[in-house]
């Protein structure tokens, strides 16, 4: 299978730079999968699992916030947080759940309520697919 270059950057760091034959994003409008080759492609990002394909055993990450583009030439991540799934503690994860539900509480208004409700229910799920994954993976 064809390779491409592939970027995931943090804020802190250079997350992931190699050669890989697929990445799966979670995108805000849903999944998407990227191919050598792609014709040019913005998305924003929720929080999810990404997973990289490519030699040996596919690497998957918690990502939440910022954004994926792809063109033929490559693809690069941005995003705001970027945790190999092996290195989530549950206890960060429930954190981050309890964070936006308190969010949703102190909403002052219909749309910010709508949007931070948004965030908590892609929050939760996400959550549910690595806890899915890691049973899975035992």
């Amino acid at each position: 299978m064809a390779t491409f270059p592939f970027e995931l950057v943090s804020p802190e760091r250079l997350v992931y730079s190699g050669a890989v034959t697929e990445v799966i994003v979670p995108g805000t409008e849903g999944e998407f999968g990227i191919l050598a080759g792609h014709a040019p492609f913005v998305s924003t990002l929720k929080p999810g699992v990404l997973t990289i394909k490519g030699d040996g055993a596919a690497k998957k990450l918690f990502v939440r916030g910022g954004f994926a583009e792809a063109n033929p030439q490559g693809l690069t991540v941005l995003a705001e947080t970027a945790i190999p799934l092996a290195e989530l503690r549950a206890e960060n994860l429930a954190k981050m759940i309890r964070d936006a539900q308190e969010d949703v509480e102190d909403a002052r208004d219909e749309t910010t309520r709508a949007s931070r409700q948004q965030f908590l229910e892609q929050l939760t799920s996400a959550a549910a697919a690595i806890e899915a994954d890691a049973r899975l993976s035992h």
